[in-house]
């Protein structure tokens, strides 16, 4: 079931300003995140999803975004560089 609900005044604000980006969401009483973007945009997306959903470049930016929602853009976890054994020293 499909749920349509009106868009308030500051969402509506927030698409303008960032377009043609997404807007994201954060609901605060549960940390869900949400993208908000123009259904024609939705629908292409689909249309070009792999097989299991995403692009290969999608699948990469959602690794990023994970990665950065765990700190690991943090200064204080560049420590962990000089542990990985593929580096050449």
């Amino acid at each position: 079931m499909n749920v349509s609900i009106p868009m308030p005044e500051e969402i509506r604000q927030a698409v303008r300003d960032a377009a043609p980006r997404p807007v994201f969401l954060v609901d605060q009483q549960t940390a869900n995140e949400y993208v908000i973007l123009p259904l024609g945009e939705f629908v292409r997306l689909c249309q070009e999803a792999a097989p299991d959903g995403f692009t290969e470049e999608e699948q990469k930016w959602l690794i990023v975004q994970a990665g950065l929602r765990a700190g690991w853009d943090d200064p204080a976890m560049d420590v962990y560089n000089d542990l990985d054994p593929r580096s050449k020293k």
